[in-house]
């Protein structure tokens, strides 16, 4: 995987808004964004973070 080009805030708000996330409020420069995806989604990030759904359920 290559490097990520320099880009400013705005533009990765701009690129992520056109695959489906959206500005869910801002404070400042900080920006909050949200996707109502599929809720395997919600597996996949447990597995990138290198848990099991058990231990994740576990810390709830």
């Amino acid at each position: 995987m290559g490097k990520l080009p320099i880009m400013s805030g705005r533009e990765a708000v701009k690129a992520s808004s056109e695959v489906g996330w959206r500005v869910a409020r801002q404070t400042g420069s900080h920006v909050i964004m949200l996707n109502h995806s599929s809720p395997a989604l919600l597996s996949s990030r447990i597995a990138d973070a290198g848990m099991t759904v058990d231990g994740f359920l576990a810390l709830i």
